[in-house]
């Protein structure tokens, strides 16, 4: 299975598992609005350039997301955008929720975040092709510091 994504000078192949959970795990409105959540979240991902929502699953009281996330972004500035566009799409369309539970701070403050796997094989493969090109640059800018023909030092 061939997963590696490149950029102009990085192959990479990150994944993340991300879990983030709504403010006071309030059940009673995310159970309501969980369909909803989910196709908002997802467009959010959708819009950020080389970014894919992999897999996904709303729970009772939270979600869980399998993530790829280009390097070029960091996990906390992406988580940045996520939670706070998320949150002022959902207040937009659910315009009662604001007036229930006031402050629009829908997530609570922090997330769960782990990379998800490691494969050795393509590790080893990635560094044999980094090898290999290494050895052929070195031997085209080598320069000789001993004449081959005559043994005497180049000048």
């Amino acid at each position: 299975m061939n997963d590696k994504n490149s950029l102009s000078h990085t192959t990479w192949r990150c994944k993340y598992h991300i879990i983030i959970v709504p403010k006071y795990r309030r059940m009673v409105i995310y159970n309501k609005l969980r369909l909803d959540i989910g196709k908002i979240l997802r467009m959010l991902i959708e819009r950020k350039p080389g970014c894919k929502l992999l897999e996904a699953e709303a729970c009772p009281d939270h979600v869980h997301m399998l993530i790829e996330i280009p390097p070029k972004y960091g996990i906390s500035e992406f988580m940045g955008y996520l939670k706070s566009k998320s949150t002022l799409m959902i207040f937009e369309r659910h315009a009662n929720m604001k007036y229930k539970f006031g402050n629009r701070k829908f997530w609570a403050r922090g997330y769960y975040v782990d990379t998800v796997g490691k494969n050795e094989k393509v590790i080893k493969e990635y560094i044999q092709n980094q090898l290999q090109e290494d050895k052929l640059a070195d031997q085209m800018s080598m320069k000789e510091f001993i004449d081959p023909f005559t043994g005497e030092p180049v000048k």
